[in-house]
């Protein structure tokens, strides 16, 4: 999975690049057909946003999570989009493609 990491407003430092990639990288596992993923990070007043879209098998996946640390809004985000996706692969599931 290709993993690109954008900061806007902030410096994307290897710890925060390592923690991003690395709880990613549990996604992968979980759901292989992910092919990319976006993540971006942005300060709003005293709030951290991370953002990310993930591409995978013709589908797009957005979700975005806010939180006064950072560490918090990407294990925010990654709960959103792993909700997404198993809500994603049980519609799959139910309707085979013939």
């Amino acid at each position: 999975m290709d993993i690109q990491i954008t900061g806007h407003g902030l410096e994307v430092t290897t710890a925060i690049r390592t923690f991003t990639e690395d709880k990613f990288s549990k996604l992968q596992r979980h759901y292989n057909q992910i092919i990319s993923c976006h993540v971006i990070f942005d300060i709003e007043k005293l709030e951290q946003n991370a953002q990310a879209t993930l591409l995978f098998n013709k589908s797009e996946i957005y979700a975005k999570a806010q939180s006064p640390n950072l560490y918090t809004a990407i294990d925010l985000l990654l709960e959103k989009l792993e909700r997404q996706l198993e809500k994603n692969k049980d519609k799959h599931l139910d309707h085979p493609s013939e």
